[in-house]
């Protein structure tokens, strides 16, 4: 249940074949729906990024680029693609089905039963764009074809100091973190990795990762179901919803909490803290040290 790199893995032709001409050719003008950020620090809680749709080769040849002559928002701004569905509300991404031509060169690791895979993922982005911190409840591998990524990880048991909304972090820069407004952000263990071109990252469900493009890149990562099927939400197309029993547990801790408003602050308190001894009792691990 921790993260590793592989290397020398067997990935197919992916690793040489995949050019900027390559993919351009391979794929044509098909039209892709792709985040264009003006910073490189990319934030999913402030939004502070737009939706695009460019036809796909004249996405990937502005992605490789680091001036644009021609752009949305300014000639520095930064490309990120992250491949979904026909319909994302209903269909998982699958590079068989939305880029079938490239996804004749990739052999992916059997380190799972078909009937677990959930979904795979077809990333590229800009030199030196960077993901904001995050988990997702499945396993899964990134598996860095071109260029290359550093990616920063945070264990689940670090969860109290990352700061928390959903299933995101509000720390942006992991690597100057605002310790005046995140002061507990110190005490979280930082791991960390360099990817080159022809490795995969392992990152178990819950781990916390905030990816760095260190250069133009493609990637693919692959999500499957390491839990028994009927844990996952069957909503879920990203594979980032918590598991359906998660979910249950915090609507009725919200509850819990709710109801606790009844009883004067000291009253409330006292009670609270009884719950929270109660919940590692009854649900923590011993071994974490």
């Amino acid at each position: 249940r921790k993260p590793v790199v592989l290397k020398g893995m067997e990935l197919g032709a992916c690793t040489t074949k995949w050019t900027v001409d390559y993919l351009c050719q391979a794929e044509g003008s098909k039209e892709v729906k792709i985040h264009v950020s003006a910073v490189p620090m990319m934030d999913f809680l402030s939004k502070n990024f737009v939706y695009r749709t460019l036809p796909f080769d004249v996405f990937v040849q502005r992605a490789a680029e680091v001036k644009h002559k021609e752009y949305f928002l300014s000639e520095d701004e930064k490309y990120y693609l992250r491949s979904v569905g026909e319909d994302a509300r209903k269909d998982i991404a699958d590079i068989r089905k939305q880029f079938p031509v490239l996804a004749e060169d990739v052999q992916i690791p059997e380190y799972f039963e078909k009937e677990q895979f959930f979904s795979s993922v077809f990333r590229i982005s800009s030199a030196g764009l960077q993901l904001w911190t995050h988990y997702d409840v499945m396993d899964n591998f990134l598996i860095q074809v071109t260029g290359k990524k550093r990616v920063v990880l945070y264990s689940p048991r670090d969860a109290p100091y990352l700061y928390l909304s959903g299933t995101k972090s509000k720390v942006l820069d992991v690597d100057n973190p605002d310790l005046e407004k995140y002061p507990l952000f110190v005490k979280a263990k930082r791991y960390q990795c360099f990817l080159e071109a022809g490795d995969v990252l392992f990152i178990p469900g819950l781990w916390f990762h905030n990816v760095i493009s260190e250069e133009f890149g493609v990637a693919l990562n692959v999500f499957w179901k390491h839990l028994p099927a009927e844990s996952y939400d069957k909503s879920d197309t990203y594979g980032n919803k918590d598991p359906t029993a998660a979910s249950r547990a915090l609507q009725i801790l919200d509850r819990a909490l709710k109801t606790l408003e009844e009883l004067p602050e000291e009253y409330r308190d006292f009670y609270a803290r009884r719950m929270v001894l109660r919940i590692q009792e009854k649900a923590y691990r011993n071994d974490y040290g």
